[in-house]
């Protein structure tokens, strides 16, 4: 089995989709949220588990059969689990051009009563998108 920390390190992030998604969970149909991301030509998905309505947090990391649709030229980012390791269970991807954060996934507040999902998503931080010319 795949975990968040075996990502740790350099890769190439070439696609994210962000996707609410009707999931088998505790033998019935639920939304959940979804965020797939393909890095080193592989696509791993990220699930929400949404426990009661208070409470959610992310399932198992798998390898998905299905390439992201959003896709882009390959960027260099480098994963960091989030610390305190204590408290989430966080892969972040930075932007290794520019340093900014692009991505997170995981579970925030691990050992809380409230463990929450986290699936964040931030295009406009790639270098890729920043403007050509930043004195405008």
């Amino acid at each position: 089995m795949t975990e968040l920390s075996d990502l740790v390190g350099e890769h190439i992030l070439t696609g994210v989709d962000r996707l609410n998604k009707q999931i088998e969970s505790y033998g019935s149909l639920e939304y959940c949220d979804v965020l797939n991301f393909t890095l080193d030509g592989v696509t791993y998905s990220v699930v929400e588990d949404p426990d009661d309505g208070y409470r959610s947090s992310a399932r198992d990391l798998v390898v998905s059969d299905t390439p992201t649709s959003n896709t882009f030229q390959g960027v260099r980012v480098l994963g960091i689990m989030r610390t305190p390791r204590r408290e989430h269970d966080i892969l972040d991807l930075y932007d290794i051009a520019n340093g900014k954060l692009v991505l997170s996934a995981g579970t925030e507040n691990t050992d809380d009563y409230y463990p929450c999902f986290v699936a964040e998503w931030t295009p406009e931080n790639l270098s890729v998108n920043e403007p050509a010319n930043k004195d405008y």
